[in-house]
């Protein structure tokens, strides 16, 4: 995790990732999260796993309203840590997917396939005040509160717009719920990301603004914010 101006200690989320040679960059640079996309309507979208690749960073598994055996396949093949639920997905597909998910890891104990701890993040579309009243519905009890949030920008998209919305709304959230800043940070936003705070911000997600192409990051870009950052 990296130290910013505030003195809190942000992790670093890259989102889109699929060439094996990229993730690899992405691992010598100490990346916290590494996201792969497995919405078939994405540029990003991830088809098969890129070989064997080191696991450093941890693994997020992005989805779009998508059932149960679908994820439960991408867990195994891509050994995920995080699910990112990325849809229209309601509190009661969360509760449904613990369920199952505790299930499935129970049958593949002797495997040690599916962890038993794998965690979720439910993204919200963000424009206004107003739309944080989303985040409460899921945070109403345990079994459809999801473990993270990812704020995002409300858009045309689903993510990966490359805008951003008003950060001030986010004053506005008093969840207990922790969440990743997301929605078109870019390598000018460094000095914002450092001073930027809010109690439950643990986190940042960078993706399209990065990119040479869709899914391959500028390794270069990156370390190179993460340092600004750093300073």
């Amino acid at each position: 995790m990296i130290e910013t101006i505030t003195g809190n200690k942000i992790l670093i989320k890259v989102c889109g990732m699929r060439e094996a040679e990229n993730i690899r960059k992405m691992e010598v640079l100490r990346i916290d999260w590494l996201g792969f996309i497995f919405a078939p309507q994405s540029p990003r979208y991830v088809e098969k796993c890129p070989g064997r690749l080191r696991k450093r960073a941890k693994r997020v598994g992005v989805f779009m309203d998508a059932d149960t055996d679908e994820i439960i396949r991408r867990i195994r093949e891509f050994r995920l840590d995080i699910l990112q639920l990325h849809g229209s997905e309601s509190p009661e597909y969360i509760a449904r997917l613990r369920e199952e998910l505790s299930e499935a890891a129970e049958k593949a104990y002797r495997s040690s396939r599916i962890s038993p701890f794998i965690q979720i993040m439910k993204a919200i579309s963000i424009e206004t005040e107003e739309d944080l009243a989303t985040a409460e519905l899921y945070a109403q009890n345990a079994e459809t509160a999801p473990d993270y949030f990812l704020f995002d920008t409300k858009g045309k998209l689903a993510g990966g717009n490359g805008t951003q919305f008003d950060w001030s709304v986010l004053s506005h959230y008093h969840g207990s719920i922790p969440f990743l800043l997301s929605g078109g940070i870019g390598p000018e936003d460094a000095e914002r990301v450092k001073v930027f705070y809010h109690p439950q911000c643990i986190g940042i997600d960078l993706n399209s603004r990065f990119e040479i192409a869709p899914a391959l990051k500028d390794v270069a870009l990156i370390r190179r914010f993460m340092g600004e950052i750093k300073t």
